[in-house]
């Protein structure tokens, strides 16, 4: 209501402006004719005269009505130099302030959530650096100020800044502008101000406020490293701490490049992913998943059976795995490609400087030009009383502890709900372990959408597993042999019985030991580093888990192409990494796979959405395989086509999920997917059906109920005066606008 009266006055007043001529006072002519009578009045009332055009000036530029330079021109003339420059000054950013703030009320709340995704790195430049480019922008009279005013209203950079800035930047032109007023008999046209000479010097004048950023840059890295040393010369050009995926392809590129780089891993090549996580986790979901089938062999049309196994066997393989990926994350592989590889310890002891405890007991220095900080994560392990006691595993300790086991764990608590706790939980659940899953939150996999969770939570309960959300782990306890847990739930505790504990609540940076705290660079749970992955000290770089804001394999190797060109490129052009686009997938059966925006996060952020949703139930494929469960949930900008944020819910749903990372990549919308032809019968269809679900609820129904009339008139019937179908009618000249599964 507030905002309708904001929106009615304004309209009235412009509206009042136009019909009242006032526009033509507001010319070169007008002001020039005018002129006489105006002195007469000032020199009569000076304080009313100057207060009435302070008021004037501030509605008109208030309201980005044409005629703010001829009014500046006019305070020259009326006022002189000092007083219309005054004048001016304060009128002019107190309108501007006015737009600012008409803008921001009306239009941003309504622009950022129907933009927020696109608007997302304006926001936050604008909140870094909005004051620099305004001061920019305010300095040079080429950009109409009536429109900057109302762009700035739409980004997060605050109202006091937005003033202060816009009166002195404007001041240079202020000055132009009055003082031309002050000579207005001899001014024929605007055109005349502006000389090309004076637009040239304000467009240096804009240049000022970039380069006093410059400055202020290099100033800040100099008290970075006043107090370190600098070497005269470097042995590398880049070191990199950790041979996870960051770190590798941190170095790979760096190699690629013919830069001089060595690579420091402490423990096995490969990091978590290929030791302790990715690889060997989905080698023994591939034995579980098989394990399963085979219990369910009838729905394929063949005897079900209990498959026979030995655990340790299925570990073996699980080893095997990882010893066949191994070669492509090896010393051997590394160095071939130029790579210095060394197993020690890395110590960063200055800015420029890496120190090595070699596994061989060496002690080795390397100065370097840039640093690579890639050190990963590890499991959490939560400080329950008693957990020390009854003894534990991790993702990452579980696969020795288990490897020499005949049999899989009898009784398994798996603490947590997210991706990991899921996966481990429901494979050893399909092995044959009694499984409990606890999970302090209200439901599994608390990231995702409801629905999703909902559908997860019944396929690990249709394994076997007994799912415990709502439990808060209190305490473990010891009794003789018998080893138990006690978890709260609405007030209440309850004790359950284990072998084996597996601690699958999160995973937290490697930060000790590095040399972080000494150097004074920042940590908040993660390194803190800026845009470019830069630390405290702009050559000193962090990727991967170890720098967050994702704990993914594809992210760590993501960040380091930005973090790598960077750092031995960075003094030509820096790149700032991009995040706009990050898939990720669970691999519990049904898979679940994930790109941008969900409901849950579009509700919380107040962004408004279309959701249009495709059952795998309808998929040919997937009722061949007898996989007819789950679904695409496709999230668009509200009346178009644009994909915000896509979640798969099925078999394959991770493999199914990159056409629509692509999509989003570059910019493609639904109708692209629609048509496009994909094979027939795969599970890949389901992406095109889902954009054809889109297109069916956006057929144009007038167009179609036209061509309905011309089709009938096509067959001699002519055209009735109403095509809808009575009551009862067998339909049989009707059709459904549009088929999702057939054409585009």
């Amino acid at each position: 209501m507030k905002k309708g009266l904001i929106i009615l006055a304004i309209v009235l007043m412009v509206g009042a402006f136009f019909l009242f001529d006032l526009d033509r006072l507001l010319t070169l002519e007008g002001v020039k004719s005018g002129l006489g009578q105006f002195e007469a009045w000032r020199a009569e009332e000076p304080l009313l005269m100057g207060g009435l055009f302070f008021l004037f000036y501030v509605a008109v530029t208030a309201l980005s009505l044409p005629g703010a330079a001829v009014m500046t021109l006019a305070a020259g003339a009326l006022f002189g130099l000092l007083w219309g420059t005054l004048l001016v000054s304060f009128a002019s950013s107190l309108g501007a302030l006015l737009a600012f703030l008409v803008a921001r009320y009306l239009l941003r709340d309504s622009v950022q959530s129907r933009f927020g995704s696109r608007l997302k790195a304006i926001n936050e430049g604008a909140a870094r650096d909005g004051a620099f480019y305004l001061f920019t922008l305010r300095l040079v009279p080429v950009f109409p100020f009536f429109l900057i005013n109302l762009l700035m209203g739409l980004t997060p950079i605050r109202a006091t800044t937005f003033y202060w800035v816009s009166q002195v930047g404007m001041l240079a032109g202020t000055l132009v502008y009055v003082n031309a007023g002050t000579q207005l008999a001899q001014l024929d046209s605007l055109a005349g101000i502006l000389s090309p000479a004076l637009l040239f010097s304000f467009a240096l004048l804009g240049l000022f406020p970039l380069l006093a950023r410059k400055v202020l840059a290099w100033v800040q890295r100099r008290r970075v490293y006043a107090r370190w040393q600098r070497p005269a010369h470097f042995d590398r050009n880049l070191v990199v701490i950790g041979a996870g995926a960051g770190g590798l392809v941190s170095a790979y590129i760096a190699a690629a490049v013919k830069a001089k780089v060595t690579l420091v891993e402490a423990q096995k090549m490969g990091g978590d992913c290929l030791n302790y996580g990715c690889v060997p986790s989905k080698a023994l979901i591939k034995s579980a998943r098989l394990a399963h089938q085979m219990r369910h062999a009838d729905r394929y049309g063949l005897q079900s059976t209990t498959p026979g196994f030995s655990f340790k066997q299925v570990m073996a393989r699980v080893h095997q795995v990882i010893k066949a990926v191994e070669p492509h994350d090896s010393v051997e592989r590394y160095t071939g490609l130029g790579v210095d590889v060394v197993q020690g310890y890395a110590r960063i002891v200055d800015p420029w400087t890496v120190e090595i405890k070699r596994h061989d007991g060496q002690l080795q220095r390397l100065t370097t030009r840039s640093i690579v900080i890639a050190t990963g994560a590890s499991p959490i392990v939560p400080p329950l009383p008693g957990i020390e006691q009854t003894g534990y595993v991790t993702s990452d300790t579980l696969w020795e502890t288990f490897a020499q086991r005949e049999e899989s764990p009898k009784r398994l608590v798996v603490l947590g709900g997210g991706p990991i706790g899921c996966e481990l939980a429901q494979s050893f659940a399909r092995l044959g372990s009694e499984v409990v899953q606890i999970e302090r939150g209200p439901r599994l996999l608390g990231r995702e959408d409801e629905d999703v969770s909902v559908l997860a939570e019944q396929s690990l309960r249709a394994d076997g597993v007994q799912v415990l959300t709502g439990h808060t782990a209190l305490r473990c306890e010891c009794d003789g042999d018998v080893k138990t847990i006690v978890v709260e739930h609405q007030g209440t505790e309850t004790s359950i019985e284990f072998d084996d504990l597996l601690c699958a609540v999160g995973r937290q940076p490697r930060l000790d030991g590095y040399g972080l705290e000494e150097l004074g660079i920042e940590t908040d749970r993660t390194v803190v580093t800026n845009a470019y992955l830069e630390t405290l000290y702009p050559n000193i770089y962090a990727v991967g888990d170890v720098a967050g804001p994702y704990q993914f394999t594809h992210t760590a190797a993501h960040q380091a192409w930005y973090a790598a060109v960077n750092a031995l490129f960075g003094n030509l052009k820096r790149f700032q990494v991009d995040y706009r686009v990050i898939p990720r997938t669970t691999f519990i059966d049904p898979e679940v796979a994930h790109v941008g925006l969900n409901e849950q996060q579009a509700r919380d952020k107040g962004i408004a959405v279309e959701v249009t949703r495709y059952g795998l139930d309808d998929l040919d494929r997937a009722i061949a395989d007898s996989g007819a469960h789950g679904f695409v949930k496709v999230l668009t900008e509200p009346g178009k086509d644009r994909i915000l944020g896509v979640t798969i819910v099925g078999e394959h749903a991770g493999d199914l999920l990159a056409e629509f990372v692509l999509a989003m990549k570059h910019g493609l919308g639904l109708n692209k997917i629609l048509g496009t032809v994909h094979a027939y019968p795969t599970w890949a269809e389901a992406n095109k059906y889902a954009a054809g679900e889109w297109k069916r609820a956006h057929a144009p129904q007038t167009l179609l109920n036209w061509l309905a009339r011309y089709h009938r008139w096509r067959r001699g019937k002519g055209v009735p005066s109403d095509t809808r179908q009575p009551a009862g009618s067998s339909g049989s000249d009707s059709s459904e606008p549009f088929d999702s599964k057939v054409g585009s």
